[in-house]
């Protein structure tokens, strides 16, 4: 069977096997919950070792395709680039973690929690490895049933409010990329496999802005794009923390690996045109983002809206649609995956022992939690961007590509989002400040316990990946080079269809420039 899809389905398996056991028994659940999460994860490793990211390797590897409803156009085809790859390992190597970090929070429904975790691991594996336009669309509706539990049940106070804005605003926004996707059928041959649809898609113009405009608005609510982030506060505050993590750590790279894989390929001459618009979008939300951050009382609310401002940095990378914005783009989806899941899980601790988010109900921790202070303070200079930490080396590529790219102002953009790495790093240590330094303001405050033996593991591979993915960049913007170089010749040829001044490709020392074969179905 093909690796790729037992890596896919093996967290579904597990959890039909977890429906079968006795629901008082705990232990059980949670111990076959961790054991098939790091299954998952030890098959993908098979999955990155087996990748060829050489120049004139194929564009999809671990490539499956198999008949499903062949009256209806529609297949089982999965395959993985390289971009789409480094998303389904940052998959497999967070679900452990937020498994490990639930030993202690969750006591309540733990078997149909652990069940819910698990579904929704393979679901976005499935989202990242769909090459069938329904396939895509079928993995992408069905995240949302476990994540609309995970927060309805076991969320906080205001949870109903939070989930039912979380659906409806995601699934309204989906629908019209049904619609799209229904269009795209019945104009290119009468079949729903992406590779085909990219190839053999002949619309109009006017077609091609409305069909990019559905695709682009399922994806823009997903990231979340501003003015469409008002769900995320809500469900982030509301959510657990296991909720919070696959949230910030995987499920908004959706939208985002969206725009990569979709809504640009397929429709250029499209995305040309609103290039301008979403960028300036994104440089707000930049910006909104972190100014939201400065007035916020409850710590998981400013983590949440910090992450609009870490997710506009990668929509202004792919807009940039040069090579060094595009690999940024890539890269900043996985450093906030790291660095947010990381802040989202030390806040869950610190809630773990003091049943408060509020920052005036914290102060002079440092000394009496020093381990679990010096996780927070590595994880937030990563979330700053300190050079020699994955986030520095994302955010350089972005503002580079942004600023020598032919985005129209780019480089007043790049000049301006700029401000949110300032703004950024003042709102974040001041956070640090206020919970961990200065007087302590309640006598809880003395008696609080450390990091555990279990924490510990829960936080390791977080910093040894914020420390590997700062000095090493090299072996993980790798594998997103060729599927970057295919899209950067894609928009050379669309410029060139419409006569505009060919974009070139701007590649940083880190992955150095070389020729690339032509995309595949390329007009």
């Amino acid at each position: 069977m093909n690796l790729l899809t037992v890596v896919t389905f093996v967290p579904l398996l597990g959890a039909l096997a977890a429906a079968l056991l006795p629901r008082d028994e705990a232990g059980q659940h949670r111990a076959l919950a961790l054991v098939v999460s790091l299954l998952t994860l030890a098959l993908s490793f098979g999955l990155w070792f087996g990748f060829d990211a050489s120049p004139g390797a194929a564009e999809f590897q671990f490539e499956e395709q198999r008949a499903w409803m062949p009256s209806l156009g529609i297949g089982y085809h999965v395959g993985l680039d390289g971009v789409a790859l480094l998303l389904v390992m940052l998959t497999t190597l967070l679900m452990p973690v937020v498994v490990l970090s639930t030993w202690q929070a969750v006591q309540d429904r733990v078997k149909e929690f652990m069940i819910a975790i698990l579904v929704l691991e393979t679901a976005m594996i499935g989202t990242f490895a769909a090459l069938d336009l329904v396939l895509f669309y079928v993995f992408w509706e069905l995240m949302l049933i476990p994540m609309y539990l995970l927060i309805g049940i076991w969320g906080g106070s205001n949870r109903l409010y939070a989930t039912v804005k979380f659906f409806v605003y995601t699934f309204a926004a989906s629908v019209l990329m049904l619609l799209a996707i229904l269009f795209v059928y019945f104009n290119d041959g009468q079949t729903f496999d992406y590779v085909q649809a990219r190839s053999a898609l002949q619309v109009t113009a006017e077609q091609g802005r409305w069909l990019f405009l559905a695709f682009a608005l399922a994806f823009a609510v997903k990231v979340p794009m501003f003015p469409l982030h008002t769900w995320l506060p809500d469900a982030h505050t509301e959510a657990p923390t296991a909720g919070s993590v696959i949230l910030a750590g995987v499920m908004l790279k959706m939208g985002t690996f969206g725009f990569f894989r979709y809504a640009l390929p397929l429709f250029p001459e499209a995305a040309l045109t609103y290039r301008p618009l979403i960028s300036t979008l994104a440089t707000i939300g930049i910006v909104y983002g972190a100014l939201m951050c400065f007035v916020q009382t409850d710590m998981k609310r400013l983590v949440a809206y910090s992450s609009v401002s870490h997710l506009g940095f990668v929509m202004l990378g792919l807009m940039a649609l040069s090579a060094e914005g595009l690999t940024g783009g890539v890269y900043q989806m996985l450093n906030h995956g790291v660095s947010t899941g990381g802040l989202f899980l030390l806040v869950g601790m610190l809630y773990e022992r003091r049943h408060t988010r509020l920052l005036s109900d914290y102060g002079g921790l440092a000394k009496r939690v020093p381990w679990l202070a010096t996780a927070f303070v590595v994880v937030t200079l990563s979330s700053i961007g300190l050079p020699g930490t994955n986030g520095f080396v994302g955010e350089f590529l972005i503002l580079s590509g942004t600023f020598l790219s032919r985005l129209p102002h780019g480089q007043l953009l790049s000049v301006i989002a700029s401000s949110g790495v300032i703004l950024g790093a003042v709102y974040m240590l001041v956070l640090v400040e206020k919970v961990f330094y200065g007087p302590i303001r309640h006598e809880e405050n003395r008696h609080l316990a450390d990091l555990s033996v279990r924490e510990g593991f829960v936080m390791a591979p977080v910093i040894v990946f914020i420390v590997l993915m700062g000095l090493m960049p090299g072996p993980f913007l790798a594998p997103a080079k060729p599927a970057v170089d295919r899209l950067v010749q894609r928009f050379q040829q669309a410029e060139s269809r419409l006569g505009l001044p060919t974009q070139v490709g701007t590649v940083s020392a880190a992955v150095a420039s070389r020729p690339s074969p032509p995309p595949a179905g390329a007009n």
